[in-house]
């Protein structure tokens, strides 16, 4: 949360830095009577902040997150059936991964592999988070296609590092890239799923 108020999404939001803060204290309170393990991902959604406000949000090495992509495209690539995020303004991706284990592979291909081991593909808002919050992964790791998001036209969404920066791009389900992995998490939860 901190990161994510210094980086100004309270103002992609509208609202002040306290309101901002003030919606997601439902979410953590709920964390208090459960463990999720140390690896979680805060995500914003849509609702509250556009997503396609928030490339230009991440940062790597003080080089700004960009895309070659309108608006309208960006926004245009929304969650698919059974990947809808939790209701509520904030909620939280449990084991969050870049999906090294199915770099190189086709999005439609990585997707059916992804779900016969049990994971979850990840959203563009989620892939924002781990831009977000986790640049370094960007570096350290690989980037990565987000299946749990889709375009009308097929296209996927991916984040990747271009010109020494977080890039905000798209595949199409058959493509393959060698540098790109195919993001997933364990789980998603929101206040209600823990009432």
């Amino acid at each position: 949360m901190d990161r994510i108020v210094a980086l100004g999404y309270p103002d992609v939001a509208d609202m002040s830095a306290s309101a901002f803060r003030a919606l997601a204290v439902p979410l953590i309170q709920s964390l208090e009577n459960v463990d999720l393990g140390p690896n979680i991902l805060l995500v914003p959604t849509r609702e509250l902040v556009s997503p396609e406000s928030l490339i230009s949000r991440t940062s790597i090495n003080r080089m700004a997150g960009f895309t070659t992509m309108p608006p309208r495209d960006i926004v245009s690539f929304l969650p698919q059936d059974d990947f809808e995020p939790p209701e509520g303004p904030f909620y939280l991706v449990v084991d969050p991964h870049t999906g090294t284990a199915y770099v190189n592979r086709e999005p439609d291909v990585a997707r059916k592999l992804i779900d016969s081991d049990e994971r979850l593909p990840l959203t563009l808002e989620e892939g924002l988070a781990i831009a977000t919050q986790h640049p370094d992964w960007l570096m350290e790791k690989n980037g990565f296609n987000l299946l749990g998001s889709r375009s009308a036209d097929g296209r996927v969404p991916s984040v990747w590092m271009s010109q020494n920066a977080p890039r905000l791009g798209a595949v199409w389900p058959n493509s393959r890239h060698t540098w790109l992995g195919n993001a997933y998490c364990g789980g998603r939860r929101g206040v209600s799923l823990f009432q």
